[in-house]
């Protein structure tokens, strides 16, 4: 649809609708629409028309007196203006028809549109006193007039039955409205609501991002960084006078330094598939339990010295859920590149053992420095963050820290076997 059409169909709409609807929730007075122009030209032309017919149908009723018969036009005809000032002003013509009830036949058409703009406009405690008040102004012309020369009891139950026709009338279309305006408020609040987990997930969605980021990078960068350190200080040594890298070891840490950059690019090669919406099935194999070993190999291969401890059934391992044996590798990979940054030649101690039933143990353990070393890698500082809302995810605890003696950095998770505690995939 066309801006011309999009704009030409909201003016219909607004045509169509009452004033009040259009101005609700605003501080201004609302406006006459289309549509509120014409219902109000409509009664005006039903109560002029009735004011003209008991106008001429004044002179038969002789039992009035002369005073009353007088004044019956012109209360008539000052009713009938009221119809243009009864959605401002709905009490004051309210109360301005009481003499029109009470003396003037002419003035019929219009009370009656002013007895529905009660119910329509009025609090419903309001709009019944002041219909109250009409029914009693309205008794004596009944009991005087209407019982001996107008039909009766008839004509009386006729006129109380019109008049609370028309109120309760006024008061549905003001409950409907009241209904209009309060589903418009839930569907406001909604799309509010909606706004806001929208601006949430995708909070979440850049925090995760960040996180896989994270983890795949800064272990491959970290080894990078290693190897290129320890070439360099091999080739500054040997510009003091120590013994020269030969051709193979140059050719050896050259194509080390090649496979990991290799590889740092292939992972998050992986990434960005996923993150663009082909799924992880296209993006290769998650890494899980089975790989911490070829991590570890990795860490040995850039010179950490690693104690790897594994008491773990392969078997049982293999049915472990894709997420935990991801975060299992994760933690165990977030370990060894902390390490390598904060401890540089410390040794590091690795566990992971667990059961069915038991729970998933991963510890790290490296040695505490005894200062900050110099050429400390340096990081983002959000790696710990992420692991902690990876292991929350599954429903498991992360810890780290100083150990009890004080002597180790560790970092222990602790996940669940099976499902998560609300019993779901947390991917869900």
């Amino acid at each position: 649809m066309t801006d011309t059409g999009a704009l030409r169909d909201g003016w219909e709409q607004r045509w169509l609708l009452p004033g009040e609807l259009l101005a609700e929730g605003s501080s201004s007075r609302p406006r006459r629409t289309g549509r509120d122009w014409a219902v109000d030209g409509l009664f005006f032309a039903f109560s002029a028309a009735v004011w003209l017919l008991l106008l001429i149908d004044l002179p038969s009723r002789f039992y009035l007196p002369d005073w009353m018969s007088t004044v019956d036009p012109w209360l008539g005809a000052f009713a009938c203006l009221t119809i243009w000032w009864r959605r401002e002003h709905p009490l004051a013509v309210g109360l301005a028809l009481l003499p029109v009830t009470a003396f003037s036949s002419c003035g019929f058409g219009a009370v009656t549109f002013g007895i529905l703009n009660l119910g329509l406009r009025l609090p419903l405690s309001t709009a019944l006193l002041v219909l109250g008040a009409h029914f009693a102004v309205l008794t004596p012309y009944l009991v005087e007039y209407s019982v001996p020369h107008e039909g009766g009891y008839m004509a009386v139950s006729f006129m109380i039955a019109y008049y609370l026709f028309f109120f309760v009338w006024g008061a549905s279309v003001r409950l409907r409205r009241q209904l209009v305006v309060r589903l418009r408020a839930d569907a406001s609040r909604e799309r509010a609501e909606h706004t806001r987990r929208l601006a949430d997930a995708r909070r979440t969605e850049r925090e995760a991002i960040a996180r896989e980021m994270h983890d795949v990078l800064a272990h491959r960068i970290s080894l990078l960084s290693v190897h290129a350190g320890a070439l360099a200080y091999r080739t500054d040594a040997a510009a003091g006078g120590a013994k020269p890298l030969s051709d193979t070891e140059i050719g050896d840490s050259a194509r080390v330094i090649r496979d990991t950059a290799h590889q740092a690019l292939e992972e998050l090669r992986e990434v960005l598939t996923v993150l663009r919406g082909r799924g992880q099935g296209e993006g290769g194999p998650q890494p899980g339990v089975a790989d911490i070993g070829g991590l570890v190999t990795e860490a040995e291969r850039a010179g950490q010295r690693v104690v790897y401890t594994r008491d773990l059934d392969a078997g049982a391992a293999a049915a472990l859920r894709t997420t935990v044996q991801r975060t299992a590798y994760r933690v165990v990979q977030e370990g060894l590149t902390n390490a390598r940054k904060h401890a540089p030649g410390a040794p590091v101690q690795v566990a992971i053992g667990g059961a069915p039933g038991q729970g998933l143990t991963v510890a790290v353990r490296s040695a505490l420095p005894a200062r900050p070393s110099a050429a400390e890698i340096p990081g983002a500082g959000a790696g710990l963050a992420g692991l902690e809302e990876r292991v929350a995810l599954e429903g498991g605890a992360l810890r780290h820290g100083p150990s009890a003696s004080g002597t180790e950095f560790e970092l222990v998770a602790e996940l669940p076997w099976g499902p998560t505690p609300l019993g779901r995939d947390p991917r869900d």
